[in-house]
């Protein structure tokens, strides 16, 4: 049966073993792959085709990037995640943090589903470990009854684990992890002898990530901060990039549902300059936009264009227009409020309307406008 979103270090198995195969550096103890690797497997291989035998049978594969914007970040947080310290990855939403922690979980262990997901309602049991109350009753406190969690699967196989949204937690439950970041030991005294204590094992350490627009909604404590090396994860500022990764990413994602659209890159183009100019408050032209509040991030540019192509594929006659990324942007812009209609009908009104008067793109999109309604 075809799962819906296979994690990524089967998605990319075959770039694991192409790397693998072709990985004669040190390697942190731990880790499968050595810290270069790891940046050659986010960072890509440049078109440089890797072989390694599968069976009897010699392979050429190509590492393709899947990071874009600062590579020197993804240096550095390859080097925080072979030290002691914790990895935190903050920024806008949408800036590929969650990606990128999976990325790395899937290079270092070889296994990104490590992950607690951080809500208002996480508690310290699903950070460290709960029980099987049936056998609790009737056996007692006893390693068969413990019902590990993600934190305590990394702890004792020595591997990478995941941490979504931390600052969406309440602050006593973040400061679950002090303990555990600075000894590397998780404590379970409803056990007796050895069992009481569980020593982390060579390759531990926790990635977690924080949205910068959550701040403010539960600060994390000074002494779990002191716990982790902090990185910002920025939105992609080189127009061109970001319009190639929104093209790529869309077509992937659109194959994986099956649907055999093709998207122009010129339509992509609209798309993603509105984004660009949304999010910036400024044109290339130096026109002073409103920024939304909602995010304009590359991950909903990613998911409009998608939408699109599904729009063009289900009820139209599979050619993606203009039309069909106004139509599908207007639910990704008036997310948060109201008045972000008026901010994207002024920009339709004023630099859209102004470009369209020397592009015959810019000039369907124009006319597309009243789909915006």
């Amino acid at each position: 049966m075809a799962t819906v979103r296979p994690p990524a270090e089967v998605r990319y198995a075959d770039e694991l073993a192409a790397i693998a195969a072709n990985d004669p550096h040190p390697k942190p103890p731990g880790w499968r792959l050595s810290p270069r690797a790891v940046r050659t497997f986010i960072l890509g291989s440049s078109g440089e085709a890797l072989s390694y035998k599968q069976g009897r049978k010699t392979h050429q594969t190509v590492i393709t990037q899947k990071f874009y914007g600062d590579d020197a970040l993804v240096d550095r947080c390859v080097v925080t995640l072979a030290g002691n310290r914790g990895l935190m990855l903050v920024g806008e939403p949408g800036t590929a943090k969650s990606m990128l922690s999976e990325l790395f979980c899937a290079a270092v262990s070889g296994n990104s589903t490590l992950t607690i997901q951080g809500t208002a309602g996480t508690t310290e049991d699903q950070i460290k470990y709960s029980w099987n109350y049936a056998l609790l009753i009737a056996e007692g406190p006893s390693s068969k009854a413990l019902v590990p969690s993600p934190l305590y699967v990394g702890l004792s196989g020595g591997q990478l684990v995941r941490f979504e949204e931390i600052t969406r937690c309440p602050p006593e439950i973040q400061d679950s992890l002090v303990s555990v970041l600075s000894d590397k030991v998780l404590m379970i005294p409803e056990l007796d002898g050895d069992d009481r204590v569980l020593l982390a094992q060579k390759g531990f350490n926790v990635i977690a990530t924080a949205n910068i627009r959550d701040r403010g909604v539960n600060e994390m404590s000074s002494a779990l901060k002191r716990r982790f090396n902090f990185e910002t994860v920025h939105p992609i500022v080189n127009l061109e990039l970001e319009r190639q990764l929104v093209l790529n990413q869309a077509q992937a994602l659109l194959a994986e549902s099956d649907v055999p659209i093709a998207i122009a890159p010129d339509i992509v183009e609209l798309l993603v300059s509105t984004f660009h100019d949304l999010r910036s408050g400024r044109t290339s032209e130096g026109i002073v936009v409103e920024r939304p509040t909602t995010v304009m991030s590359t991950a909903e540019a990613v998911a409009v264009s998608v939408s699109a192509g599904l729009d063009a594929y289900y009820l139209d006659d599979g050619i993606v227009t203009s039309e069909h990324i106004v139509r599908n942007l207007v639910g990704t812009v008036l997310k948060d409020n109201p008045e972000d209609a008026k901010k994207l009908a002024h920009y339709f009104n004023v630099v859209v309307k102004n470009r369209a008067q020397n592009s015959p793109d810019w000039e369907a999109y124009y006319k597309a406008r009243k789909l915006l309604k």
